[in-house]
């Protein structure tokens, strides 16, 4: 009767209920399951259970005993915490509710273990213990496990509770912890990972749209140099064929001589107006890399826009065209500042400067160094090879580049003629 999977039968042509549904027939919709919502349930349920056993159990909390107020009590106050608890996220505004009911908890819940060692109140403890593991740094999570076992030890050595509990919860509690700083390590690992697979594609994305902007202007330079000049040449060609045919020492009453200069002049015409639409094809290819400042505003806002990093751009000077080689070393400099910045000195403020000043152009990008001791996930990233090519860069286009560390700060200096 059970085990035996449906079949089809071919005489009736009926299709078996577990088969897969055939093509063309109405999709099947698959739910996503909330993981979160299921682990909160779960601590819920874990909770009723703690409190109907804890009640149950022997002494039973409110007695005339004092043990048994003393057990109410601490009920209570893990009761209120575990729920502050589930109700409190790890992050965002209720990070610091969340972890006032963890200390909170730990403490209720080791003394709650320590005072009912024969009941389930030992899970309060451990729920504190492996949830401050995994939300808390090490040192913050240390100390509650350490409040919880002290809670626990007092408690149970007041009210005699037996050895083997006196000695197995604090191994209880300590392993949890353990456990949950190792989920932790992973965790930490995962969102670094994610981090780097995002810089790589935020890096990637500017290569690509760099590479882009690269190409339209050689487009519209082969237009321009091919195209425009031709059509140019063109046209002056066919106004001195118009002067010559309308020359007053030819025949005027030909008709063949009237059709070919109306032909020229036709074919001017086309000409110009081809020639017009050419400088607009050009100027539109050329649109993007167009006036610097535009540009590294619109640098300076996608890097602001994509992390937690202020960056304040200053244009000093008159603004003025500048030569399609140093627009490309200039943006470049302040491209690689920024990304060798959210790298090195992640949350550091940078100053992205531009100036126009006589003969030349500069570029300067400065961020404080970061603390002594601290570790972003992305320092390690890179071949270190972007500082070589922009000084190759720079001295291809006649100037220079100097980068390295001066009074605290990381400062890049490019200085290029235009």
């Amino acid at each position: 009767m059970f085990g035996i999977a449906a079949r089809r039968d071919p005489a009736k042509g009926g299709r078996a209920r577990g088969g897969p549904a055939k093509s063309g027939g109405p999709a099947t919709v698959v739910h996503a399951v909330n993981v979160a919502r299921v682990i909160d349930t779960i601590r819920g349920f874990g909770l009723v259970i703690v409190v109907v056993t804890v009640s149950l159990a022997s002494p039973r909390p409110g007695s005339d005993s004092v043990h048994g107020l003393a057990i109410a009590v601490a009920l209570a106050v893990a009761t209120a915490a575990w729920i502050t608890w589930l109700l409190s996220g790890p992050t965002g505004g209720r990070r610091r509710l969340s972890l006032v009911s963890l200390v909170v908890m730990g403490a209720a819940g080791g003394v709650l273990a320590g005072l009912s060692p024969n009941s389930p109140a030992v899970a309060v403890g451990c729920a504190a213990c492996f949830s401050a593991g995994v939300r808390l740094r090490t040192e913050a999570s240390l100390a509650i496990v350490a409040e919880t076992i002290a809670g626990f030890l007092i408690a149970g050595l007041i009210t005699g509770a037996p050895a083997g509990a006196l000695l197995g919860y604090p191994f209880a509690f300590a392993g949890l912890w353990s456990v949950a700083l190792t989920r932790r390590q992973f965790a930490v690992r995962a969102e670094q990972a994610e981090q780097m697979l995002a810089e790589t594609r935020r890096a990637r994305e500017a290569e690509t749209h760099a590479a882009a902007l690269a190409e339209r202007a050689r487009i519209a330079r082969d237009i321009h140099d091919v195209l425009a000049h031709s059509l140019a040449a063109v046209s002056v060609n066919l106004q001195a064929a118009e002067g010559l045919l309308a020359s007053e020492t030819l025949p005027a009453d030909n008709p063949e001589l009237s059709k070919a200069i109306e032909c020229v002049e036709r074919a001017g015409t086309l000409t110009r107006e081809g020639l017009v639409a050419a400088r607009r094809a050009i100027l539109a290819l050329r649109e993007d890399a167009a006036p610097l400042p535009d540009q590294l505003a619109s640098l300076a806002a996608q890097y602001q826009a994509a992390g937690d990093t202020a960056i304040n751009l200053t244009v000093t000077g008159e603004p003025r065209p500048l030569s399609e080689q140093a627009i490309q070393v200039a943006y470049r400099t302040a491209q690689e500042g920024l990304t060798n910045a959210r790298k090195h000195a992640p949350g550091q403020p940078v100053t992205l400067a531009l100036g126009f000043e006589p003969g030349q152009v500069t570029v300067a990008v400065e961020n404080p160094l970061p603390p002594v001791g601290s570790n972003s996930p992305l320092a390690e990233t890179g071949a270190g090879a972007g500082l070589t090519g922009l000084k190759e860069r720079a001295a291809l286009a006649g100037g220079t580049l100097e980068a390295g560390p001066a009074d605290g700060i990381w400062r890049i200096d490019l200085t290029i003629p235009a």
